[in-house]
């Protein structure tokens, strides 16, 4: 277990109308040149990230999500009979520290509004530690709770929650029948039509959902003061989103004949379904005990496993257990938090990246052989399930995490690929290189979508059919093509010599192309949102030789440069993936700002040079002991749109059931965010004013040592 801790304390990130203050900062003056001030900065903030990495080479941020993670573990332990696990009083501190001064529990920091779905889990988990009802943080969450509406606008997964200990019945809820598991891939609705995740962890849940166990509370602690009018008063029906002339209403019908299904003495195939789907799952156990790197499938294979007469002292549940104890928890302010992730393989790539964009590669040159080793040892060569669309090439890809097999994917792999080509001559074993960087290129060329784009992690995921299901109403079924990941696969490519001519670029950019808002941003899938979209597409379009003062370039970089704050930085909230006015809108954060600053020196116009300029002092005034603090969310796990790709809010936002504080969405704050994109941005800034420079004294400021460094 890591303590969050050893990152440094707190300190304001700034806001729209004054630069952030405190009792440290990386320049002296602001009236010191800026080239020294950015030397220096660079150099306090490659030292930190040195004396950051782990001994084994290796860099991981804290992946901080929302609090149902520490309830749902609560619940689990609960439902599993675990009454002595010595996490547990930090587990209740952590979920009682993110309470908000409402009563309520939030997706991200600084939410607009609670969560009803993460209230009512912590809610529940509080309960079932024995927390009484009228101590203050149960009577001001229940109070929450009542005035929003109560428990009847609660999302599947967490009346799945209170089935499990006894407090919501199981016939409201959606069957997930196991026979799904016999369904071919190419037949609809079968298990690779979802999403990776959502496979992952449908699978074990269609066992809860066949088997239906019940572990009740103690009487004591049931949750009856949810129900004011009493329980029989409760209406515990599906809600139905359409009309019976639906897909919705059709599979509204489906679940009503499931359940007579389920209830027949003898279900044809049931027992073998359930079996077929529970070597599914212990064969995708990883090396650390988890299940497919993320917190849901390794949770619910857990709870099936078990309900299903796995004993605790059994091998595969012992493993699970004992994962939470490592490099998932960490510690911070006397709580106990258990991560949804872990990035491993991100951080260090992109902790490589920014060492080389920064051009201190030589200070750095033993930190980065010993990274570039551990990650050569991390390349995945056994088929996975992306294999069952694409079946004909070998996997040569990296995973998010340090032990997801079955799960490579894209956006990792691309950025993989361009630290190896470009760092390359800091390695021992040469040869090792050129196979893992062929092997990888391979293996991302044959995973391109029919549209031209990447998506993160299977081809062609994008069969709408299944968000219709009614379990469906949380984060997001499929994963499409996005820009971001189409983007850092085009500098991959780049990295290793390509360029416009080939069919693969020139389908990728003509998707990226036909994905640009009218107003000149880009939908950011995998961060927030429109800045990390747009910062992503500028840089790739460059590393690429497109011309850059094409027309919807520069309208990019225009909107880019419009939406910087007063203190000189770029923020955006989550909030914008449900309200387009708040595109680029938000507090500035560190990374958003280098987003921005990578994205306009990308164009290399010169047009916003002033504009990239308050954004170098934004970040180095910001910096404090060769870092930055950044408690926003800036990473995306899911918008909560279902379909996985951008929408037209002013059609489908209402359809959603789910407003600004993105109750259907999950957000991250990845802990290094705050510290290698800043690096990256203060790196490629320098250089792209050297180039500036260099053209206005009479040089050229054509050369560039890399395509993807600007």
């Amino acid at each position: 277990m890591r303590r969050l801790d050893t990152f440094p304390p707190e300190i304001p990130t700034g806001s729209r109308d004054k630069p952030p203050s405190g009792e440290e900062h990386s320049c002296s003056t602001p009236a010191e040149p800026l080239r020294s001030r950015l030397d220096e900065g660079i150099l306090r903030a490659v030292d930190w990230l040195v004396c950051d990495q782990h001994p084994d080479g290796f860099w991981a941020g804290m992946l901080q999500s929302n609090s149902c993670m520490e309830a749902e573990w609560v619940l689990a332990m609960h439902f599993l009979g675990i009454d002595d696990d010595p996490k547990y009083d930090g587990v209740i501190r952590a979920i009682l520290g993110e309470q908000r001064a409402d009563g309520s529990w939030g997706v991200f920091h600084k939410a607009p509004n609670g969560d009803i779905n993460t209230t009512v889990e912590c809610y529940a988990a509080l309960r079932a530690s024995g927390l009484a009802p009228e101590s203050a943080p149960l009577s001001s969450a229940r109070e929450w709770i009542l005035a929003g509406g109560g428990l009847a606008n609660i999302r599947n997964f967490t009346k799945y929650w209170l089935a499990l200990i006894g407090e919501w019945p199981w016939e409201g809820t959606p069957t997930i029948p196991p026979e799904l598991i016999f369904f071919p891939p190419r037949m609809p609705l079968n298990i690779y039509h979802f999403a990776s995740w959502a496979r992952s962890t449908i699978v074990p849940l269609s066992i809860l959902s066949a088997r239906r166990p019940v572990r009740p509370l103690p009487e004591d602690r049931r949750l009856d003061e949810l129900f004011p009018q009493g329980r029989s008063a409760f209406d515990f029906r599906l809600p139905r989103k359409d009309g019976w002339l639906s897909w919705e209403g059709f599979f509204h019908v489906c679940d009503r004949i499931l359940r007579l299904y389920a209830r027949t003495r003898r279900a044809p195939f049931r027992e073998t379904a359930i079996r077929v789907c529970l070597e599914w799952i212990i064969r995708r156990q990883e090396t650390d005990g988890a299940w497919s790197g993320i917190q849901p499938p390794w949770i619910y294979a857990l709870l099936a496993l078990h309900a299903e007469g796995y004993g605790l002292d059994h091998p595969i549940l012992r493993a699970g257990l004992r994962a939470f104890d490592s490099h998932w928890s960490y510690e911070r302010d006397g709580g106990i938090y258990l991560q949804a992730s872990e990035s491993p393989v991100w951080d260090t790539v992109l902790s490589l990246r920014a060492l080389a964009d920064c051009g201190e590669e030589r200070k750095a040159s033993v930190s980065i052989a010993s990274a570039l080793e551990w990650l050569l040892n991390r390349q995945i060569s056994v088929p996975g399930d992306w294999a069952v669309r694409v079946p004909s090439v070998p996997c040569g890809g990296w995973a998010f995490q340090r032990a997801n097999s079955f799960y490579p994917d894209v956006d990792d792999t691309a950025v993989a690929i361009e630290v190896l080509a470009r760092l390359r001559p800091f390695t021992a074993n040469q040869s090792a290189v050129d196979r893992a960087i062929r092997s990888a290129r391979d293996w991302v060329l044959a995973m391109q979508c029919s549209n031209g784009g990447w998506a993160a992690f299977d081809r062609d995921n994008d069969f709408k059919l299944v968000t219709k299901i009614p379990f469906c109403d949380f984060g997001e079924l499929l994963d499409p093509p996005s820009v971001d990941v189409t983007a850092h696969v085009i500098e991959a490519l780049a990295a290793l010599g390509w360029d416009m001519t080939s069919r693969e670029i020139e389908a990728a950019v003509s998707f990226i192309r036909r994905e640009q808002e009218a107003e000149g941003s880009w939908f950011g899938r995998w961060g927030v949102n429109h800045i990390y979209g747009t910062a992503t597409v500028l840089p790739a379009l460059r590393a690429i030789g497109e011309d850059m003062s094409s027309a919807y370039v520069l309208r990019a970089a225009d909107w880019l440069a419009s939406r910087q704050n007063a203190d000189g930085g770029w923020g955006e909230t989550p909030a914008s993936y449900m309200d387009d006015s708040l595109r680029g809108v938000g507090e500035s954060t560190a990374s958003q700002t280098a987003w921005a600053i990578m994205g306009l020196v990308a164009v290399g116009s010169g047009a916003h040079d002033d504009t990239v300029r308050r954004g170098i002092d934004f970040l180095l005034f910001a910096q404090h002991g060769g870092t930055w603090e950044e408690p926003q969310y800036t990473g995306t796990g899911f918008p909560g749109y279902s379909v996985g790709e951008r929408i037209r809010l002013r059609d489908m936002g209402a359809s959603l059931k789910q407003g600004t504080e993105l109750q259907r969405a999950f957000m991250i704050n990845y802990n290094l965010y705050r510290h290698y994109f800043p690096l990256m941005a203060l790196g490629r800034a320098r250089y792209h004013l050297q180039l500036r420079r260099s053209a206005r004294e009479g040089g050229n400021g054509e050369t560039t040592p890399n395509g993807s460094a600007l």
